[in-house]
């Protein structure tokens, strides 16, 4: 995720970084000015202003099918809005439940190597799910052991089995009378919501928008702006083609960002910084145990 400084109007105009969308699209852009071109000859020049009052009124239809998209692409970027915003409260509860947990388990358990362990589960279930939602199965960044790694290997949904392992080690605690039943209840409590995290996570990330209403929109795009020179030519002449060139950048590039943060757990400019998060993850449990 990119950090800045919103107040920087005039540096953000001049700067182009690799998601920009301006770089995505170029190659299109300029694809539509050469076609954009090509009608204006034809209308200009070829046909002489001959067949120009066919397409007058064509201006009219736009400007109603324009409202309709407007519309349409407002609608598209607020939902996928909604999930990287989503996305980032789950991940915020995370950052807070694993401080709960741990500052309870702290407090809880006199055990330092116990601690010291379930701090390391605590760590490794965030990493695994930070590359989990990448499609990643990342063993060598977990703070584990070589026999938790072997173990790990063979599972399918390396955050599932991590929990797993997190209430093994709870309930041999309870058995050792290191927490009574009623501090079990209160760690299971924290220890459920890093389950319900992960599956809010799965969610926003294996339901995107449908598959019918994402090409609608493409293919509305497509022959708005394809058919957007024939209503401006008789106004503007060759100026139809930045004009038309610059309408296709703003529109395609809407649905370009809408695409990109409706997944909003990758290594995208605009993806959430779940690498930072996962760190400070790590920072705070460390802190917390230190503490005694």
């Amino acid at each position: 995720m990119i950090k800045y400084n919103p107040k920087l109007w005039f540096g953000h105009i001049l700067s182009f970084k690799r998601s920009d969308t301006l770089l995505m699209l170029m190659p299109e852009i300029i694809i539509l000015g050469f076609y954009t071109f090509g009608l204006c000859y034809l209308f200009l020049v070829k046909l002489e202003n001959v067949q120009i009052d066919m397409i007058k009124n064509a201006t009219a239809v736009h400007t109603l099918i324009g409202f309709v998209m407007g519309m349409l692409l407002v609608f598209r970027t607020n939902t996928a809005y909604d999930r990287w915003w989503e996305g980032r409260k789950q991940w915020g509860a995370l950052v807070n439940n694993t401080r709960n947990f741990m500052l309870k388990l702290n407090n809880f358990v006199s055990d330092e190597k116990a601690v010291v362990s379930l701090k390391n589960y605590t760590k490794a279930f965030v990493l695994a799910l930070k590359e989990h939602l990448r499609d990643n199965n990342n063993l060598h960044e977990l703070p584990l052991t070589e026999t938790d790694l072997e173990v790990f290997k063979t599972k399918n949904h390396l955050p599932n089995a991590i929990v797993n392992k997190i209430y093994k080690h709870l309930h041999r605690l309870n058995t050792d009378k290191q927490i009574s039943n009623e501090e079990l209840i209160i760690l299971d409590k924290e220890v459920k919501s890093f389950i319900d995290i992960l599956g809010a996570c799965e969610r926003i990330k294996n339901t995107p928008i449908p598959f019918s209403y994402s090409t609608f929109i493409k293919k509305f795009i497509f022959i708005y702006v394809a058919t957007l020179p024939l209503g401006f030519i008789p106004n503007f002449g060759y100026w139809t083609v930045p004009i038309t060139m610059f309408i296709f950048y703003v529109f395609v590039s809407l649905e370009l960002l809408a695409e990109e943060i409706e997944d909003p757990f990758g290594k995208d400019d605009n993806d959430l910084p779940t690498d930072e998060l996962a760190n400070k993850i790590s920072a705070n449990l460390d802190e917390i145990t230190s503490e005694n």
